[in-house]
């Protein structure tokens, strides 16, 4: 049986230095799996699936923050310290500390914190965009939404236009307080393919 192998990697807190292997697959990984899914439900060969993963990869960032740690089961205690006053700009899915940690701050300045790094890394304003905002397993769906909206504004002071958005906990970490945002870079394809129905326990519409 033939196999593709696509690895994603849409992270961009993490920067490629000689301590790493490249950036690590976080909220894309949701797009990715829903779009290809689609595609190969319709009948796609395997070569243009994999084709379509790698470009849906491609033209996918996320950025990530969290408030608390993470309790791996096993561990039986928190992956890191993280005070009360303080939160982790740029954290991965499987706990990994971020980016650097900074005090506490208003919604609205968690959004630009997310956002501007995405920004700088990709051109979104030539093209249409679906936009995940991501819960990592802790936060609740009230302030998640409050995220979206000052997401939002910031993307349409940068001239980026939101096709699709979706709002909720689906690529998490266990009890983690915190959220992350996902830019998808999209075209008629790639949102035909992201409305097609779906129907499994995280993630269902169009039946």
């Amino acid at each position: 049986m033939r196999v593709e192998t696509v690895v994603v990697d849409d992270d961009v807190a993490v920067q490629d230095s000689t301590y790493t292997a490249g950036r690590r697959g976080v909220g894309a990984t949701v797009l990715l799996e829903k779009i290809v899914g689609a595609a190969a439900e319709e009948g796609q060969d395997l070569d243009a699936v994999a084709a379509l993963a790698r470009r849906v990869n491609g033209n996918g960032r996320s950025m990530g923050m969290a408030l608390t740690s993470l309790t791996v089961p096993s561990a039986g205690k928190p992956t890191f310290d993280l005070p009360d006053d303080e939160m982790e700009i740029g954290i991965g899915i499987h706990g990994e500390p971020g980016r650097r940690r900074v005090p506490l701050a208003p919604a609205s300045d968690i959004a630009r914190m997310l956002v501007e790094p995405i920004l700088e890394d990709l051109d979104f304003t030539a093209a249409p965009a679906i936009v995940l905002m991501n819960g990592m397993g802790g936060t609740p769906l009230l302030e998640l939404y409050l995220m979206y909206g000052e997401v939002a504004k910031l993307l349409e002071a940068a001239g980026v236009r939101v096709a699709r958005n979706l709002v909720g906990n689906y690529i998490t970490s266990l009890e983690m307080a915190g959220c992350s945002v996902t830019l998808l870079k999209a075209d008629d394809e790639l949102i035909r393919l992201y409305d097609a129905p779906v129907e499994t326990p995280g993630l269902r519409w169009g039946r």
